[in-house]
Order: structure tokens, then C-alpha cells, then sequence
């Protein structure tokens, strides 16, 4: 059985880290005006990795959080992950520059397959993620907002064909409802292709963590259940590794 990599998310909007409610930005809810303190404290706990999220860049706010992810990878041993609104092949070399792990792509991957194919050629696969991000069977983008009319699997097929072996999906519907992840959805996955598959959305508990260790995903994102106590992390860690 593999082991399952724990990932904390840590989303950014005006500077801040926040959770949205299904992706709405009315929603909003601070937890923290600290980017840094954040991810500090989940590297004190044993994170697999860090997910950050550009909510800004991808709400197109005009606010650039640049500056704390660069805070963020220089101060940090484990892997970085950055995601949103990453919008062309020149923007996603600078995140790699300065110390980015790896880079989650949405709606660029759809306007814009080839250049991921590029940055694949680039950088290698283990460097390249692609967000599918799925409400009613549809893989939507822009936020959330638009619906591609794809489906998860023919996404995932397209995505294959040019190189893609990182996959980030997360149920909308789900997403900072603490209602538990899509397993359907996520097993089915799993068993049909031959991909590393990130989870996100809906993750409450430490059993619903073991319960995606059972399925095969590569790597748990969590968000919402960190920042509301519902779990530590910490937990998490020695009860996944046992």
C-alpha cells in the first residue's frame, strides 16, 4: 500500500489565509493574516507537503501574493505546491525559479494544452499537475465558475495523451463542507487509470483519511477540517503512519 501524503492547503486571498464554502468568495472565512505562521505550523507537524493557493490571482482581484509564496518556499524543507491563476508559460517559470515544487494547472490546461505539453518537456511530470475540479459530472474552470462540458474521465484521457501523471480532484460540492470526500468517484479513478491522484474536498476526519489510504490516492489535501480543529494534523501523521 502506498504512502499516502498529507497536505495541508493553505489559500490565499488579500493576503490572507481564508476557506471558501463550494468555491464562493462570499463565503470567506480568515483564519489567519500570517501566510508564513501558517505553513510553519504545519511543517512543525509533519506535512507531506504544502498546497497554496493564489485566490486573488484567481479571482483576478488585482492583489499579487507573490511575495508570500517566495516567504513560503524559502523558509520551508518540504516540498511547495502552488495553484490558481496561472495563466501562461512565463508566470509558471518564475514559481520554479524560486523553489516551487510543483504547479497545479486549471483553466490554463484547457485554453491552453500545448503549453503544458511545453512545460512537461521543460520541467518533467513530476513537476506538473493538473486540476480537475468537477460539480454535476463536468470538469469546470475559471474559479469554478464555468463548466468545460468535459467529463472527469475524458479530461483525464486529454490530459494523459500529452504527458499529464499528477491529478488533483476535488469535488465542488464538497469542497469546505466537511461532509466527507467523493470515494465513488475517487475509487473509480483509482482503479481505471494509471495516475497519482490528489483528493480534495469534503476531508473531516482522520477516518476519512485512512479510508483514502485504503483506496490508493497518492495524496490527501486538506483545508477546512485543520483550520476548524475538527483534527490535527499531527494525529493524522502517526495514525496514517502506523
Amino acid at each position: 500500500m502506498i504512502k499516502l501524503k498529507l497536505i495541508p492547503s493553505i489559500d490565499i486571498f488579500g493576503g490572507k489565509v481564508v476557506r471558501f464554502f463550494k468555491g464562493n468568495p462570499d463565503t470567506s472565512i480568515i483564519y489567519s493574516d500570517d501566510p508564513l505562521g501558517i505553513a510553519k505550523k504545519w511543517i512543525s507537524q509533519s506535512a507531506d507537503a504544502i498546497h497554496v493557493v493564489d485566490l486573488d490571482s484567481v479571482m483576478g482581484t488585482g492583489i499579487d501574493n507573490q511575495r508570500h509564496i517566495k516567504n513560503i518556499v524559502a523558509n520551508s524543507q518540504i516540498p511547495i505546491q502552488v495553484g490558481g491563476g496561472i495563466r501562461d508559460f512565463k508566470y509558471a517559470s518564475s514559481l520554479f525559479d524560486y523553489g516551487v515544487s510543483s504547479i497545479v494547472f486549471g483553466t490554463l490546461a484547457f485554453r491552453h494544452p500545448h503549453i503544458i505539453k511545453k512545460l512537461i518537456k521543460t520541467f518533467g511530470s513530476k513537476r506538473i499537475m493538473v486540476a480537475l475540479d468537477y460539480l454535476d459530472g463536468a470538469v469546470v474552470v475559471k474559479g469554478w465558475t464555468t463548466s468545460t462540458g468535459v467529463s472527469l474521465e475524458n479530461a483525464i484521457t486529454k490530459f494523459q495523451n500529452i504527458g499529464v501523471k499528477k491529478f488533483l480532484l476535488t469535488s465542488v460540492e464538497r469542497d469546505g463542507t466537511l461532509v466527507g470526500p467523493d470515494y465513488q468517484t475517487l475509487r473509480r479513478i483509482q482503479d481505471e487509470y494509471r495516475i497519482k491522484v490528489f483528493a480534495s474536498g469534503g476531508i473531516r476526519s482522520v477516518h476519512d483519511i485512512l479510508h483514502l489510504k485504503e483506496i490508493g490516492v497518492y495524496g490527501a489535501i486538506m483545508g477546512k477540517a485543520l483550520y476548524e480543529e475538527k483534527f490535527s494534523l499531527k494525529n493524522a501523521v502517526s495514525t496514517i503512519r502506523k
